[in-house]
């Protein structure tokens, strides 16, 4: 029997709260208490402001100078009532007020003093392993890993060296045991392969374009602290922003890590809207956990993927075997650079559009009383 909706997580389980990208750069930067200098690098707007007028044209004036709490809405009630034991996030930002902007097209970054934003929602850890946390240089992705360090949250996937940036992350959890948490960042996602850290160079772990050697990579980082009863969370971003589709190289990668490398959830991101869940040998695969926060609001294009729709996951794993007990996945709406609770149509529509492409793992969606949405597989 699975867990009624907001009831703490069941005896002999760890619940884990995991979420895609979170933008908290640019245009949402601009709205917290202590705004970067707005200038970015883009061909399309020069101005981070100009994110935030895009969105008043679309929602009437934000707000300015808001507290770090503002932009998580309800999902800190959520958050709250679910008990969660551990709470992880793709941060898709520097944080940082370095200018040194690497020469792409998109630089996200916030302020170090508007960091404290992750402290309001109790984050245990940021993942890093992506293709924007170096987007203001090295000085940037310094700044990153020594706000962090001083907000007491771990960083994982990045580092000062590739030791550093390949090494793993532990979190207690007092009573129950440990999660252990590697992150890789694939070049499918847009990191610049420049960006790969080195033994004298700071960077992200970028993943192998080899599975046998993410594998083996993935064994060599965890064999030597794994205790028994630890959970093994494998972030990676990967693939592009737009699409269903799964490539089945990234596929039959997932279940490799699973069956050969002992990892027990694969937890994607990179895609801007939530992705296939599966469970394979009744480990969990989310292969795109989609935005969770971001500043599109304003921004034509690509309406049929609902990119203003979010999921919040919750997931029970069992501690004696790391095996998947329950997952509930709670919709949002991202509104004035906040997350609001979805409407009807709005749950809906995600869970039709869960339902497909669930469904062609044997897995199925439900509505819970309370509107969320709650996998169950065969």
């Amino acid at each position: 029997m699975m867990n009624s909706p907001g009831a703490r997580s069941p005896p002999g389980t760890v619940r884990l709260f995991l979420a895609g990208d979170v933008m908290l750069g640019r245009g949402v930067d601009q709205i917290l208490a202590h705004p970067c200098d707005p200038a970015i690098h883009e061909s399309y707007l020069q101005s981070a402001v100009d994110y935030v007028r895009l969105a008043e044209m679309r929602q009437g004036p934000l707000p300015r100078a808001v507290p770090g709490d503002y932009v998580w809405g309800d999902l800190l009630g959520e958050l709250d009532r679910r008990g969660c034991d551990v709470r992880l996030i793709n941060l898709e930002t520097a944080i940082t007020t370095s200018d040194d902007a690497d020469p792409k097209a998109i630089n996200y970054r916030m302020c170090p003093e508007n960091a404290a934003a992750l402290r309001a929602a109790q984050i245990d850890a940021c993942i890093l392993a992506n293709n924007h946390v170096m987007d203001w240089g090295l000085t940037g992705l310094i700044e990153t890993l020594q706000t962090l360090a001083a907000l007491e949250i771990g960083g994982v996937g990045a580092g000062r060296t590739s030791r550093e940036a390949s090494a793993p992350l532990i979190l207690g959890v007092p009573g129950k045991g440990r999660v252990l948490l590697v992150a890789f960042g694939s070049e499918t996602s847009g990191i610049p392969l420049r960006w790969a850290a080195a033994a004298q160079r700071p960077g992200i772990n970028i993943l192998p374009r080899n599975r046998n050697e993410t594998v083996a990579q993935t064994r060599k980082i965890i064999e030597p602290i794994r205790q028994a009863g630890d959970i093994l969370v494998f972030s990676i971003h990967w693939g592009g922003n737009w699409g269903y589709t799964l490539d089945p190289a990234d596929h039959a990668l997932a279940h490799a890590l699973i069956d050969e490398a002992g990892v027990d959830v694969v937890f994607g991101h990179s895609s801007h809207h939530p992705k296939a869940v599966e469970v394979y040998n009744g480990k969990l695969i989310l292969h795109g956990c989609g935005d969770l926060i971001n500043d599109y609001e304003g921004i034509g294009g690509h309406e049929a993927f609902r990119g203003d729709l979010a999921l919040a996951y919750f997931a029970d794993v069992r501690m004696d075997d790391a095996t998947l007990h329950s997952l509930e996945m709670v919709p949002y709406r991202i509104r004035s650079f906040r997350l609001q609770s979805a409407g009807t149509e709005e749950v809906s529509w995600l869970a039709d559009v869960m339902a497909r492409e669930c469904g062609a793992f044997a897995a199925s969606i439900a509505q819970t009383a309370g509107g969320a949405l709650r996998l169950s597989w065969c």
